[in-house]
């Protein structure tokens, strides 16, 4: 069983969540939220913890990663990942075509070790040989995301998502760390992009010396700042977790003008949540119980 110290925090995406939809992204999130903590309150490593919440994401068409994630410009999914854990043990994909379960892919890269960071065809060449299996763009397609895409390349829509990316940060019994980010990106983006939340220190840190972080909204300004570093160089400063989450967010405004979300859990197992968009899904469980709002 864990102690007091074990706290889990995720985010189904910044953006514009019609307020008929919403009770759903938050139902979501809250889902995900009770999938990662069973793994924490069962005593299991918050490394763990944060892929099962993120897969239990990934695997509900509501939010902009795995099935339900945008498609780009050519009408094809291209999809970014990053698991870290607080060792500074990291593994990410980007531009991977079509799997169901990114963040899975990543977690296995993390652990063969040699690199940590694979892209397009290389990334998806890694997954089958570790047994992953190659899907085709309808098998992860849903009917919102046509229907997005079709807007964006109309100019009747922006091309961010209003479920866009998902991630979830965790802290464990042992006071290790460990985030996980992943996404879809935005839609109608140009065949090859790679987006923030497959970049350690972008859209997705984790360092037991401070705490563990991942972002989302607009990922050029967010690589731009280092968005997740900044925010977790305030928690080494001495901010608790919700004043660095909105201090980041400042940040971010102040230099390039862009607006995001960001989760955080500092060391002490307190975690924050912020966004200057409309709205934002998110679900946390801590020893003080659940909450989840947008």
């Amino acid at each position: 069983m864990t102690t007091g110290l074990a706290a889990i925090i995720v985010h189904g995406g910044a953006g514009d969540i019609a307020e008929t939809r919403a009770p759903l992204h938050v139902d979501g999130c809250l889902r995900a939220a009770r999938v990662g903590h069973a793994v924490l309150h069962a005593g299991g490593p918050a490394l763990a913890a944060v892929e099962d919440a993120v897969r239990a994401l990934e695997d509900d068409p509501l939010f902009n990663a795995g099935r339900g994630a945008c498609l780009n410009h050519e009408g094809e999914i291209e999809l970014d990942a990053c698991i870290m854990d607080g060792t500074l043990r990291a593994g990410a994909v980007g531009a991977l075509p079509p799997f169901a379960n990114p963040i899975a892919i990543a977690r296995c890269v993390l652990e063969d070790g040699e690199h940590v960071l694979y892209a397009g065809e290389g990334a998806a060449r890694f997954a089958t040989l570790h047994g992953f299996r190659r899907l085709a763009t309808g098998d992860l397609r849903t009917d919102a995301a046509v229907e997005r895409w079709k807007a964006v390349l109309a100019k009747k829509s922006e091309p961010n998502w209003a479920g866009g990316t998902v991630g979830a940060v965790a802290i464990d019994s042992s006071g290790a760390v460990a985030a996980a980010t992943s996404t879809g990106g935005i839609a109608c983006k140009r065949a090859g992009r790679v987006g923030d939340s497959s970049i350690i220190g972008a859209g997705n840190l984790a360092d037991d010396e401070a705490g563990a972080a991942s972002a989302t909204g607009h990922g050029e300004p967010i690589m731009r700042v280092c968005l997740t570093r900044f925010a977790l160089t305030r928690v080494s400063a001495g901010r608790a977790a919700q004043e660095a989450a909105e201090d980041a967010l400042a940040e971010l405004a102040r230099r390039t003008g862009a607006r995001a979300g960001i989760i955080l859990v500092d060391r002490a197992g307190r975690v924050g949540h912020a966004t200057t968009t409309k709205t934002m899904s998110w679900a946390a469980i801590t020893p003080d119980g659940e909450g989840a709002g947008v």
